[in-house]
């Protein structure tokens, strides 16, 4: 059975394919079109489709659009009502409903040959909860949904028994906590529905201060649900400009609505570990891309085991959409990598550098190349294999770094044209990850934060945030055993087993994908040394 999988109607739009059970594709529609998360969830927006992601899961496969069982579209416009009726202030939304309506027919036009009626509508959050519960490791488990909001609501909680999902908890809209970090993302002069990591990261800067007076507009029940309403927040602090400098009331507000966003997230992870018993919670929403509030539900909620859909946010949708209507039929694998997005052979690769007419070498052993260049304090692009399905590079579409600068923070944030506060991760080998770091392990997806051993701090201190923790990535050489290679080589000169990890890309453009893509950020930016599969491109020669 093929099941192809389109996530469209909010933001990062995305498509994913599944065949006889087994995932075979998955990538955003921002890797393609190069629009920082496809487009803005706005209604006039709501008729745009993930054509080129389409596509290319269909040509990964060697399908065409008639071969499809079936097309799952993630979102139900049959559960929706009116935005007044949902406590919603959005004139425009009725647009967004009838685009949703619409789909089939927009979705033949776009891939010739695809049998409108094929398509099925799959609630939002059921198919957030199927990017989860049924492709993780655990086909009996609990899982939690929490975003912005979906047809009615913005909030799931379940159980899957054998992947066959039980729906005991769903909150119904205004009450939002996706919504209500939305709305603070934007008060301090971030763009919403798009750097609510910004926050968290800002929150580490503060003391929840006004913690107590959010309390009064978010807090849990004692149902599974909970209350998050509209907070006024310039009672609170004033707003910050966009583009504006930050003050310290800023990162004040940002770390009480962290704290109010994790006692709601563990109120509700407590309540649903007692309903079901279970040992395994999965995540999936927007809010479940939060990894400090991870970490916290990981360490307090009662659960043994949290497996967080690396493709969280809404992109995540259409692998969950597929995985929905694909179960009802076939036997559904594990998710087996994030790296189920685009890749190119290194016979392609040398033609991107040719047609390009730039200097490279083909260096007998690609990892001691970038390893030397990391222990010489260079900047490492690196480009290997499929790319990351989901917001975070994983040693795919990559910009390495010597952790042992603590100027190379800086650094690196003024690559990307990033905010000084925002802290980079480390890459570390899972063997090694206890011996420096305290948290859920392994960690392969960066979703979760840890702490960093008290005589580490001093020798990786690129990788410390000014909390203590770090995002750590685990590499298992198995599954990455190029990174593995590189992280070894680099110990050997340097002593140290961790490398800095951030994305391939420069502030509000999407992660690189493509080669042309690599060749644009490494011509644009300040980086030393691109590996471009097996080849390497040298700043210096470069551009001589």
């Amino acid at each position: 059975m093929h099941v192809l999988g389109i996530n469209a109607l909010f933001h990062d739009p995305a498509a994913a394919l599944i065949t006889d059970g087994e995932i075979v594709a998955a990538a955003e529609e921002e890797r393609f079109s190069r629009r920082k998360h496809g487009k803005r969830p706005l209604p006039f927006s709501a008729w745009e489709l993930p054509e080129q992601s389409a596509r290319w899961c269909l040509e990964q496969a060697g399908l065409t659009p008639s071969d499809l069982d079936a097309v799952a579209y993630s979102y139900d416009p049959s559960l929706a009502r009116p935005a007044e009726r949902m406590g919603l202030h959005d004139p425009w939304d009725h647009l967004r409903q009838e685009y949703a309506r619409e789909a089939p027919e927009f979705l033949a036009e776009a891939l010739p040959g695809l049998d409108p009626a094929k398509v099925r509508f799959v609630p939002h959050h059921v198919a957030h909860a199927a990017s989860a519960g049924p492709v993780s490791p655990y086909p009996d488990c609990a899982v939690l949904v929490l975003d912005g909001r979906g047809e009615c609501g913005s909030h799931l909680a379940g159980r899957y028994t054998d992947r066959e999902l039980t729906v005991l908890a769903a909150q119904q809209l205004p009450d939002s906590l996706g919504l209500f970090y939305e709305d603070l993302t934007q008060h301090l002069g971030f763009l919403r529905s798009s750097d609510e990591f910004k926050v968290m990261a800002l929150a580490s800067h503060g003391t929840p201060r006004f913690a107590g007076r959010l309390r009064e507009y978010v807090h849990a029940d004692d149902r599974g649900g909970f209350r998050a309403r509209p907070v006024p927040w310039t009672e609170l602090v004033p707003p910050r400009p966009a583009g504006g400098a930050w003050h310290q009331d800023h990162a004040d507000l940002a770390a009480s609505a962290q704290l109010c966003l994790e006692e709601t997230q563990l109120a509700l992870a407590r309540w649903l570990r007692e309903r079901t018993g279970e040992d395994a919670l999965t995540m999936a929403g927007g809010v479940a891309l939060n990894c400090v509030a991870n970490t916290r539900l990981w360490r307090e909620s009662g659960f043994r085991h949290v497996w967080v859909q690396p493709a969280a946010g809404d992109a995540g949708t259409a692998l969950g959409a597929a995985a929905h209507v694909a179960g009802q039929k076939d036997t559904l694998e594990p998710m087996p990598t994030a790296a189920l997005g685009r890749g190119w052979s290194d016979a392609e690769l040398r033609t991107w550098l040719e047609r390009a007419a730039v200097p490279y070498e083909e260096p007998a052993d690609i990892a001691e190349t970038a390893a030397e260049a990391l222990a010489a304090d260079g900047i490492v692009a690196w480009f290997q294999g499929r790319g990351e399905y989901g917001p975070r590079a994983l040693g795919h579409r990559s910009l390495l770094a010597h952790p042992g600068r603590a100027a190379n923070v800086e650094r690196l944030n003024a690559v990307k044209g990033r905010e000084e506060f925002r802290p980079v991760a480390p890459m570390v080998l899972a063997e090694r990850a206890a011996e420096i770091f305290d948290g859920p392990l392994p960690s392969p997806h960066m979703l979760f934060v840890h702490d960093v051993a008290a005589h580490w701090k001093a020798r990786i201190p690129a990788v410390v945030h000014v909390d203590g923790t770090a995002r750590i990535q685990t590499v298992d050489r198995a599954q990455e055993p190029l990174v593995a290679r590189v992280i070894e080589g680099f110990e050997r000169r340097t002593g140290l087993p961790v490398v800095v990890n951030t994305s391939l890309n420069t502030a509000g453009r999407p992660m690189v994908d493509d080669p042309r893509d690599a060749l644009e950020c490494f011509g644009s930016a300040p980086v030393d040394l691109l590996v471009l599969g097996p080849f390497a491109i040298r700043r210096g020669k470069a551009f001589a």
